[in-house]
């Protein structure tokens, strides 16, 4: 049985997995006709271990996001799809990725990538990856590296 998705968040961090994660995205929006909401998140705790911590780090951090998420948008409309927009968010990637965002977005389908941005990170607090899949309230797709390819290319 085939799902009929209406509402799909992609999180991307920059990382090959993530540009994995949202060719597929885009690819499953396109089919389905569906509102592809391409999601960034800004881990604050990243910016507490900093002694000189000013308003231009973040600016700086949300404008190469920004950059990238409209880079996105833009292959997604050369795509075909119609309803994409982009959010930068601020906060734990975890929680945000898996409920905050999705509740507020009606989201029915999650696709990240499986492995993200930061290995030793991942290792200190786990995987964002692994809290999504076990916690969110709705499907979730792993995008796995082992098969690379643009999978907007396959429509």
């Amino acid at each position: 049985m085939l799902s009929q998705y209406q509402h799909i968040q992609v999180s991307v961090d920059g990382s090959k997995e993530a540009d994995l994660a949202f060719s597929k995205a885009a690819a499953i929006a396109k089919r389905n006709h569906a509102t592809l909401d391409i999601l960034h998140v800004v881990d604050t705790r990243s910016f507490q271990n900093v002694s000189s911590f000013d308003t231009a780090m973040v600016e700086q951090v949300s404008n190469d996001a920004k950059k990238r998420l409209e880079e996105y948008v833009d292959r997604a409309k050369k795509a075909g799809i119609e309803n994409v927009k982009y959010d930068i968010e601020f906060g734990s990637p975890k929680t945000i990725i898996a409920h905050d965002f999705p509740s507020k977005n009606n989201i029915d389908l999650i696709i990240v990538g499986a492995t993200g941005l930061n290995a030793v990170e991942r290792l200190l607090i786990g995987s964002i990856t692994e809290y999504v899949t076990r916690t969110a309230n709705c499907d979730v797709l792993v995008c796995r590296t082992k098969e690379v390819q643009d999978a907007l290319s396959e429509e």
